[in-house]
């Protein structure tokens, strides 16, 4: 088996309540960094016409903001990531547990909005081979 861990559907399912939570930070620092990153856009586009006049500073201190933002992104991901738990889409907060059914590895499939886990799919599938339990 591929994974060094394996969830039962209940194991799974008590990870929730803790997922939920990350799952929103994660989502917030999403955002948050698109509209950084849309903003060191725009100080460099200003850069470019008008001879870098005082952009300098702004983009080392944008640059600053967004490794700040992206190292939390990180920190939160490996958490996940550090409890057997793959992060397939952070924008959308799609989860894979690791789990066996029927003798052969699968991921047991969550997405924010669910209630419990209530499918899964076949490890080369992905989520258009989503399946109810």
């Amino acid at each position: 088996m591929a994974q060094e861990r394996h969830f039962t559907l209940e194991e799974a399912n008590q990870q929730l309540p803790w997922l939920k939570a990350q799952l929103q930070q994660i989502a917030s620092l999403v955002t948050e960094l698109s509209r950084l990153q849309e903003e060191m856009q725009a100080l460099l586009r200003a850069s470019r016409s008008n001879g870098h006049s005082g952009v300098e500073q702004q983009t080392v201190a944008k640059r600053s903001e967004i490794d700040s933002v992206a190292g939390r992104l990180a920190q939160l991901s490996q958490e996940v990531g550090d409890r057997g738990i793959i992060l397939r889409d952070p924008d959308r907060g799609l989860v894979d547990f690791p789990a066996v059914r029927d003798g052969l590895e699968v991921y047991l499939c969550w997405l924010p909005g669910e209630d419990r886990i209530g499918f899964w799919h076949e490890v080369d599938t992905g989520f258009p081979g989503r399946q109810p339990l």
